[in-house]
C-alpha cells in the first residue's frame, strides 16, 4: 500500500504535469489560431484572383469557330 509520502509525490508529478499541458495547449491554441487567420487570408487572397480571371475571361472575345 502506499505511503502518504508516496501519493503526496505523486500528486505533486501530476500537478506539475498538469501545468506542463496546460502551458501546451496555450501554445496551441495560439498557433491555431495564427493558421486559421492565415487560411482565411488565403481565402480571400483566392477569391479575389478568382473574380480577376473571371473578369478578364469575360473581355475574352467570343469564339468564332
Amino acid at each position: 500500500m502506499a505511503t502518504l509520502e508516496d501519493l503526496a509525490e505523486r500528486i505533486e508529478r501530476l500537478v506539475v504535469r498538469h501545468e506542463e499541458l496546460k502551458r501546451a495547449n496555450a501554445l496551441l491554441e495560439e498557433q491555431l489560431g495564427v493558421v486559421t487567420s492565415e487560411r482565411d487570408s488565403l481565402r480571400s487572397r483566392l477569391g479575389a484572383a478568382r473574380a480577376r480571371i473571371d473578369a478578364l475571361l469575360s473581355r475574352l472575345p467570343a469564339d468564332s469557330e
